[in-house]
């Protein structure tokens, strides 16, 4: 049966759980809409700034087919073309295309054909070629200014037309304009400036046609999917060619201010992603400018919010558990203190009322009560006094195994460390200082390689919940090679390296496998220190779905006696002050913890040989491998 103390117990966990959620929800909900408030001031200033600058960049060519319009040369040309040569007015529109920095100038006659052009030479020139369709030159035949934006029939570039008829005589009332003049400015330099900001802009028309983006797969697409009477329409115009018009996958899910809506795209370049889009009017051009602001700042705000909130949610509630277990004890005290108050009262007035008659048993009664009081303070005294020594040689006791382990598992990072020190110094006062570079390099690493072994270490007496990843087997042994090179060159001990030529792959804890192996190499080069000719071998073979690595010397090998210890917590054959008998049972651990297994045994021609065994994991993504792939 449940008792009272529990269902209270349970209730404020309970309690505190629900507060703990919605204190972060709350936080994550105020987080969402500031960091939204500041996401829409941006993409509203970018989008004004942006449309200013592609309103500016368009208009200040408009002036420029008038201006060319009356021109002298121009106007004579038109006069009569058939008796001139046209190659001088196409070399002096090509010279007005060149200084304006626009892409094409050409002039129409009054049947919309095409007579000169800046583009005489190239493949797709425009002369010869009638316009009558395009109305910008309808509009400039009636004698008004043109302007068209669309895909060249010839070039099939985007670009923006502004047009202007030319009079040869224009003092008639009812005379009209004899040929048009038309500029072509290409969009490109206006798009680049946009792939520069963190946004993604486009421009629609009143087709809701993208004929501008800063994404190119965005452009030639249609915002919203189109029926076929609309297609045709558009056909019929032959602004955009032939081109698909394809939906751009564009959902609004969530309006967020006039104009503004949270929203995705089902499929396309920017699927997989949520924005907030804006959108601003250029009438000017009878065009919308968008912009999309992707929300990953708001969710990383929401995050950032929601934990800072848990975390003060958990102080506060500590603070307030740790108050509340002292006003607890405090109040017990207090209650034994006044039931104490009452007894030794009670037992005043019957030591007052029967003081005459026992007077003798009282004085006895008192000196043995007295007895006991201090026999019972001596005892309270002595219970704490243990468990104060229980407690510190708990202390004394985990300390001295993480001080033992840390100090053999850091000896030869440390070792290495000064070795490279020591070589950088001399390097740099060599003025070798790339060599020396590549030594602090080493340094660096090894810190951080210390920095990893000291937290595996916290994990010795637990199961392992380390990251797993893919490791390349021939470059783990390599790195741990690294870190005994200039022992291996004073000792002249020779390395035989005995693997296939294809990369071998496990998975699991790259660090600490490479300890392991590290540990391994260690141990073999101390029991090859009396060895004439001294023989590392590091060998790898897969072995029925398993990766079997070797590490033999030809030392002495181990005593038979102690084969079966070996992997036993401080236990070790060196001499004292050499080790502590912690590697081999470390890196035991280690083995299980990665699902393998790490073995000795004795070889026929002398010295030891460790093998370690791990599941064969092939490599199936390269980019989800080790860093030593």
């Amino acid at each position: 049966m449940i008792s009272q103390s529990f269902r209270w117990r349970l209730l404020w966990i309970m309690v505190i759980t629900l507060g703990l959620v919605f204190c972060m929800w709350q936080a994550a909900l105020l987080a969402r809409e500031q960091a939204l408030s500041n996401l829409q001031d941006d993409a509203e200033n970018e989008l004004r700034l942006s449309a200013a600058n592609l309103n500016g960049y368009l208009l200040r060519y408009d002036y420029l087919p008038q201006m060319l319009a009356t021109r002298e040369g121009i106007q004579r040309f038109l006069a009569s073309p058939d008796g001139q040569d046209p190659m001088s007015l196409n070399l002096l529109l090509d010279r007005f295309r060149f200084t304006a920095g626009v892409s094409d100038v050409y002039l129409l006659d009054r049947d919309a054909y095409t007579i000169a052009a800046s583009n005489w030479h190239r493949p797709n020139t425009f002369i010869g070629h009638n316009y009558a369709f395009r109305s910008y030159y309808s509009e400039a035949i009636e004698g008004r200014q043109g302007r068209f934006y669309g895909l060249g029939t010839q070039s099939l570039e985007r670009g923006y037309f502004f047009s202007a008829p030319v009079w040869l005589d224009d003092t008639s009332p009812d005379a009209k304009p004899d040929g048009v003049l038309v500029i072509k400015v290409l969009l490109d330099d206006v798009e680049e400036s946009w792939a520069e900001q963190d946004a993604e802009l486009f421009v629609t028309d009143s087709d809701n046609i993208i004929f501008m983006a800063s994404h190119p797969e965005l452009r030639m697409n249609a915002l919203y999917p189109l029926n076929e009477e609309e297609r045709e329409a558009l056909r019929a115009t032959r602004r955009y060619a032939m081109e698909p018009l394809s939906p751009s996958g564009l959902e609004l899910e969530t309006p967020y201010g006039l104009g503004s809506y949270l929203v995705s795209f089902a499929h396309g370049p920017l699927s997989g992603g949520s924005y907030l889009s804006i959108t601003r009017p250029i009438p000017e051009f009878g065009w919308k400018m968008h912009i999309l602001k992707p929300l990953t700042p708001v969710i990383s705000a929401q995050w950032i919010a929601a934990l800072m909130a848990g975390g003060l949610y958990g102080v506060v509630t500590l603070g307030a558990g740790i108050g509340w277990q002292r006003l607890r004890l405090r109040r017990e005290r207090e209650a034994f203190a006044e039931r104490e108050r009452h007894t030794l009262a009670r037992v005043r007035d019957e030591l007052e009322v029967s003081v005459e008659r026992r007077t003798r048993d009282l004085v006895a009664s008192n000196q043995r009560l007295s007895g006991e009081i201090e026999e019972r303070r001596r005892a309270e005294a002595n219970l704490r006094q243990t468990q104060d020594e229980l407690i510190q040689a708990a202390k004394l006791a985990v300390l001295g195994q993480l001080a033992a382990g840390i100090n053999h598992e850091l000896n030869q990072p440390l070792a290495a460390i000064r070795a490279y020190g020591e070589n950088a110094r001399r390097f740099m006062a060599l003025a070798r200082y790339e060599k020396a570079d590549a030594n602090l390099e080493q340094i660096v690493e090894l810190t951080e390689r210390m920095a990893d072994i000291s937290a595996q270490l916290r994990q010795f007496s637990r199961k392992s919940s380390e990251r797993q990843e893919t490791i390349s087997i021939q470059a783990c042994i390599d790195y741990a090679l690294r870190l005994f090179q200039s022992r291996l060159r004073e000792s002249n001990i020779t390395i035989v390296q005995d693997w296939p030529d294809e990369t071998l792959w496990v998975k699991g804890d790259l660090v600490r496998l490479e300890q392991v192996l590290v540990n391994l190499i260690s141990n073999a080069l101390q029991a090859m220190k009396a060895s004439p000719a001294a023989q590392l071998t590091l060998g790898a073979h897969i072995y029925q779905h398993h990766v079997i690595i070797s590490v033999a010397d030809n030392g002495p090998g181990i005593p038979q006696e102690h084969i079966g210890h070996i992997f036993e917590p401080f236990f070790t054959t060196k001499a004292p002050g050499s080790g502590l008998g912690l590697g081999l049972s470390i890196s035991s651990r280690i083995m299980d913890d990665l699902g393998g297994k790490l073995q000795v045994v004795n070889q026929p021609e002398g010295g030891a040989c460790f093998t370690i065994t791990l599941p064969h994991s092939p490599l199936t993504q390269p980019q989800e491998s080790s860093s030593y792939a």
